[in-house]
């Protein structure tokens, strides 16, 4: 083979595999986003069956791991809790979320949360969250719903 062909295929191959990372990537990226508006959202507990690992790992001090964990948790969501999703950020089988709970407190929560996405299940949650501020010293929301 020609040093010419030879350096044609491994580009070719390069570019499909840079290819195929990016729409994994996005299939993640796809995949969260229905898991957690199917969770919070719409408040489907089984939705917890459908995308979350059984062995799924959770790194929020206040909850244990397991999937079974997670339904108990939030089997008493309060009624008028919402989730609204604003940048959605995705990196091999990361995918972070910067979200807002209303209703979940006295005032909405603004969140970052992580997942990790192995086997075609949410296995991983890492989240930092804080209080949403309306008043800014940059004058800047803390959070613009994805639009």
């Amino acid at each position: 083979m020609s040093l010419l062909r030879t350096g044609a295929l491994a580009l070719a191959l390069t570019f499909s595999s840079l290819a195929g990372t990016a729409m994994a990537q996005e299939s993640n990226k796809d995949f969260v986003v229905k898991a957690v508006t199917e969770l919070f959202s719409k408040k489907d507990l089984t939705a917890i069956d459908r995308y979350w690992a059984d062995s799924y790992m959770q790194r929020n001090p206040g909850l244990a791991s397991t999937s079974a964990v997670l339904k108990e948790a939030l089997k008493d969501m309060p009624a008028n809790m919402t989730y609204e999703i604003g940048m959605v950020i995705a990196e091999g089988d990361l995918v972070a979320i910067h979200g807002r709970y209303t209703g979940w407190g006295p005032t909405p929560l603004i969140v970052v949360d992580i997942y990790r996405v192995e086997n075609g299940k949410i296995a991983e949650h890492w989240d930092v969250g804080q209080d949403e501020v309306l008043e800014t010293a940059s004058g800047l929301p803390m959070f613009e719903p994805m639009k």
